[in-house]
């Protein structure tokens, strides 16, 4: 494989697999080309022409050798002593589950897509579209002054391509994560874990003291409408929507992370919180795209967090 057709692989299971539904998110698209034909030429000059196909601004090719792939070192984050790691390993590629480069500069745009999952849930639109706006914008500000580039001009001096793959592998995650449920309907909170637990990457996270956990509310609970708005689009929400989603009917929330803040904000509005773990969800979402990958017969070494169990019999 090249590393275009690993990236508009992933991109396409991203949208398959995005909780606003396939459609909608082409319809986004749409109107994403029909703003871009507005512009004037010095604009579209400006214009990173990646968002006509690809909705998520946190998922982009950074270095490109135009080299076959064969052997790709995977990890959560990617650092310094990874590409150690991947020039001392020879490897094709490296992909970082994280944002980095103008994928991390860019990573609070792939936020809005909680907006959308939450009016699945119920939540009105305009009241999560509008306390969404003053938690991008301090995503905005806070990533601004950070040094993004660092790591992709370091590949570039080693020769290595370098991709990095977000809010894609995180809507595997989500959808995984809500068939199972779907399909057991759990009635408690204990019953939530416990299947929860029963997945592989969860149970690995388990044994390393990283395991699920509840932060809010009991095992002896009932779950009510569980809902997904925790686990994908760019990084956690505003902690004034948990009073919104409660009004809404949401009596559950499965996410990977959760600050402090929030955790209150979900406790004071009754609302349980089930917090499956990052690295073993972040884990998750990415094995379920290299499982795609290696059945083309290319060598994955995981590293950075990244536990990696196999879906597919060879």
């Amino acid at each position: 494989m090249t590393q275009q057709q690993i990236y508009d692989l992933v991109i396409r299971m991203g949208i398959k697999a995005d909780l606003r539904g396939e459609s909608r998110v082409k319809k986004l698209l749409v109107r994403t080309k029909e703003k871009y034909e507005r512009l004037n030429k010095e604009q579209k000059e400006e214009f990173d022409q990646e968002k006509l196909t690809n909705p998520y601004s946190d998922t982009r090719i950074l270095v490109d050798t135009n080299k076959p792939i064969k052997k790709i070192l995977v990890g959560i984050d990617i650092a310094g002593a990874e590409l150690y790691l991947a020039d001392k390993l020879k490897v094709d590629l490296i992909i970082s589950h994280h944002p980095l480069g103008k994928a991390f500069a860019a990573s609070h745009e792939a936020m809005h897509l909680q907006a959308e999952v939450l009016e699945k849930y119920g939540v009105p639109i305009n009241i999560a579209e509008s306390l969404l706006k003053v938690r991008i914008s301090e995503v905005s500000r806070g990533v601004h002054p950070i040094n993004h580039n660092r790591i992709v001009d370091a590949a570039k001096i080693l020769g290595i391509g370098l991709m990095c793959v977000h809010t894609p592998a995180d809507n595997l995650v989500a959808e995984f994560l809500e068939s199972k449920i779907k399909k057991a309907k759990p009635e408690y909170v204990g019953d939530l874990m416990k299947l929860i637990n029963d997945i592989p990457e969860y149970k690995e996270a388990t044994k390393i003291s990283a395991g699920p956990k509840i932060f809010t509310g009991n095992e002896d609970n009932r779950c009510g409408k569980i809902a997904m708005t925790d686990i994908t689009g760019g990084t956690f929400g505003s902690s004034k929507i948990y009073v919104k989603m409660s009004q809404a009917g949401i009596g559950t929330v499965v996410g990977m992370h959760m600050n402090e803040e929030s955790k209150k904000k979900a406790e004071t509005a009754h609302i349980n919180v089930v917090i499956a773990g990052h690295m073993s969800s972040d884990s998750l979402g990415i094995n379920l795209f290299l499982d795609e990958i290696e059945k083309k017969g290319i060598e994955i070494i995981s590293c950075s967090g990244l536990t990696r169990i196999k879906r597919y019999k060879k």
